[in-house]
């Protein structure tokens, strides 16, 4: 072991993971907030999530979707959350994270779901643009 490893470092496959379904129970109706479920639930990071976490990430989903609904007042709230979980790179820095990247990872071409850009007009619509 190196010496500048923490002896909490974690070292994360960037593969993700199968995550869970999206509890109908939650009520989510928005597609920013199924996106952040999506994207939570399959992080490297749940790897070590235990049933508290779950119910965290079910709770912030559902702050998700009231900002996505206009309440805007909820996204330090989310950010907050989503910064213990390591949302950032600065976030895993702090939590002494790395995820480790395999070259041949690539995101396969045609994969379903909105592209960057979809996401990116519609945060910027949400936040009053025309």
């Amino acid at each position: 072991m190196r010496r500048n490893v923490h002896a909490h470092a974690q070292a994360l496959n960037s593969l993700a993971q199968p995550g869970r379904e999206l509890p109908k129970a939650l009520g989510v109706t928005t597609g920013g907030a199924r996106r952040f479920w999506r994207t939570w639930s399959t992080a490297p990071q749940t790897v070590h999530w235990v049933e508290t976490d779950w119910a965290e990430l079910e709770i912030t989903t559902k702050l998700v979707d009231a900002f996505y609904l206009g309440d805007h007042k909820v996204a330090g709230e989310i950010r907050q959350r989503t910064a213990k979980w390591g949302g950032t790179v600065e976030d895993r820095n702090r939590l002494r994270m790395t995820v480790e990247v395999d070259p041949e990872d690539n995101p396969e071409e045609g994969s379903e779901g909105p592209t960057v850009r979809d996401m990116d007009e519609e945060l910027y619509k949400l936040l009053g643009g025309s």
